[in-house]
């Protein structure tokens, strides 16, 4: 049985309670970040700790515990729950008033609601999606406005993967206005030639920790990189195109919307982006 974090004390995961007037379970008044673990350590978790910060003063939003306490209770929870490759979720809701109210509650009598939780998720880097490629969907992006916030309102990117799923595929990337905004769980990136391009950032997706990371290496190893918005008939017609999260990392993408891309099969520079991409972040894991 998983031992959780919440509210500053470490249970067992039958044990660990939220109320129902949670504003988190009520108005999805929550924020969320996921680090990978590998090799028992975090991979790039100063990064996922600047946008918590960052999503918490978007909504002002109290942060109830301190950065460095927050990477103690991380460690310790890969230490207690034996995580070698993984993944720890956190949850951060503006807290439990005494009742449902769409007006936020007062701060200094309301405190936050702070939840973490590890998911033991062996062979995490060598996944065999990786080998094969991602075959993926368009869908219109119903989304609200403010994507660029890790919010816990994610019942669309939900439904986008069930609409893949039902037509037999991986995922779902969204478009809006023509162009692709990012996936339903993921930034969205192609490559034509020697060059990667992905959606600039702005309020219409989110800021990814894994795409920073991925496109500062590609830039590295003398590539380049165009962050621009791109449709899917350009996608269509890439050399190859991918994916990034934190749990999937550098993900190949070889079909959308029935058309392969490419060769149909993953190909040598998304290969390339991965293995510097989980050399490096193994190298700088703490």
């Amino acid at each position: 049985m998983r031992t959780v974090y919440l509210n500053g004390d470490y249970l067992p995961e039958n044990e660990a309670k939220v109320s129902i007037f949670d504003r988190g379970f009520l108005m999805a008044d929550g924020i969320y970040e996921v680090t990978s673990v590998l090799d028992g350590k975090l991979i790039d978790f100063d990064g996922h700790a600047k946008r918590l910060q960052r999503s918490m003063d978007e909504l002002d939003m109290r942060s109830p515990i301190a950065m460095d306490d927050l990477l103690e209770v991380h460690r310790e929870l890969v230490r207690k729950n034996e995580i070698d490759e993984g993944m720890i979720y956190l949850q951060i809701t503006r807290g439990a008033p005494d009742d449902r109210d769409f007006v936020f509650p007062d701060p200094d009598t309301t405190e936050p609601t702070i939840v973490l939780f590890t998911q033991n998720k062996p062979g995490l880097a060598n996944s065999p999606m990786a080998k094969k490629g991602m075959k993926v969907i368009s869908i219109e992006d119903q989304r609200w406005a403010r994507r660029d916030i890790k919010t816990v309102q994610l019942l669309y990117p939900s439904m986008a993967k069930m609409a893949a799923k039902a037509q037999g595929k991986d995922d779902a990337w969204m478009v809006e206005d023509g162009a692709v905004t990012e996936g339903s769980s993921n930034n969205a990136y192609i490559v034509k030639g020697n060059t990667i391009i992905t959606r600039h950032l702005g309020n219409e997706i989110l800021h990814g920790i894994t795409r920073a990371a991925v496109l500062r290496f590609a830039k590295e190893a003398q590539m380049k990189v165009e962050e621009r918005s791109f449709t899917i008939a350009e996608a269509q017609d890439a050399d190859e195109a991918f994916v990034t999260s934190a749990s999937t990392f550098v993900m190949p993408v070889v079909e959308i919307d029935d058309v392969a891309v490419g060769e149909g099969a993953p190909g040598p520079v998304v290969a390339r982006l991965r293995e510097i991409y989980l050399d490096e972040m193994r190298k700088a894991a703490i």
